[in-house]
């Protein structure tokens, strides 16, 4: 006859033998699980990335045998999910994020697509902490139109848009959102001159005062005045304006002069030899007269 385990008493028979089954079993659903998360990874070097609000959640390493979903949520506010059972290692979270000056976190979890329903929670990363509108960066601004009149160069910023809508569906730009804390700075220098000055307006149009009949190349850079690091948009690209100079601008009075005497002394010249062609002309035409045979 076979013994009992030594644990249980030998003459309890079938409810020993029916405990030790009992045991064994909750036994086996313990450690499952913790051999099965002994094959996920959890993500690392989990970074933010985010230019006019449009947000990037990334992190490592690639996923093998088992898939990511992003939770977020802001301050006070319901974890949400995103980027359900993704094999990716980023995900864009720009519309769980339009409350820009909340902060957010996420937890980036790694779960096995096969695995059966447990009490226990999957591995889980923490994001650092990101505030859109202290964080995000901003974009390079559009030139929409310059004019230069007279002595005055005009320049009409355009403002980046961002992802988010109004109720008509048309795009918000970044002025919709910063309103009276940005501002334009606009960086301006005669052509093929490197002394550079700068002009700042909080709206979005400019007009200097420039030299009169000079070319001007230019630039614009926003500034988010709240901020105290990642203060600066990116750098529009340089324009230059095409104005047609003339030639008192362009070479100034003494060469001006120098070229009106030429031209002068070049039309002398083209008289006086017209004149002496002229009277060489004459002179030879009389004496041919003179030396022609009287007709008889």
């Amino acid at each position: 006859m076979r013994q009992a385990p030594t644990w249980f008493p030998a003459n309890e028979g079938a409810a020993g033998r029916g405990m030790a089954g009992a045991v064994a079993l909750l036994l086996g659903a313990l450690l499952a699980p913790c051999s099965g998360n002994s094959e996920l990874s959890t993500a690392v070097n989990i970074t933010w990335s985010s230019i006019n609000f449009k947000t990037i959640l990334q992190w490592q390493p690639q996923p093998t045998n088992y898939v990511y979903t992003v939770q977020i949520s802001g301050v006070n506010a319901d974890w949400e999910k995103e980027c359900v059972h993704t094999k990716e290692t980023e995900c864009d979270v720009t519309d769980k994020m339009e409350k820009v000056k909340d902060t957010y976190t996420a937890h980036i979890v790694s779960e096995m697509l096969s695995r059966t329903e447990t009490f226990e929670e999957p591995p889980y990363a923490i994001s650092p902490k990101f505030t859109p509108y202290n964080q995000t960066t901003i974009g390079r601004p559009g030139i929409q139109t310059y004019e230069l009149n007279d002595s005055k160069l005009k320049v009409v910023v355009e403002d980046p848009l961002t992802p988010y809508r109004f109720p008509n569906k048309s795009f918000k730009s970044i002025r919709e959102i910063f309103k009276n804390d940005l501002e334009y700075t606009l960086y301006y220098w005669k052509d093929q001159s490197t002394g550079k000055k700068e002009a700042t307006t909080e709206s979005n149009q400019f007009e200097i005062r420039i030299d009169k009949g000079k070319n001007y190349c230019f630039y614009v850079q926003a500034t988010i005045l709240s901020r105290t690091e990642n203060r600066k948009s990116q750098e529009s690209n340089v324009n230059c304006t095409s104005h047609q100079t003339d030639v008192l601008d362009e070479y100034g009075t003494e060469m001006l002069i120098i070229i009106a005497a030429a031209a002068i002394v070049t039309l002398i010249t083209i008289i006086v030899l017209s004149v002496t062609l002229y009277k060489c002309k004459k002179t030879k035409h009389a004496k041919e007269k003179e030396t022609m045979p009287l007709n008889v």
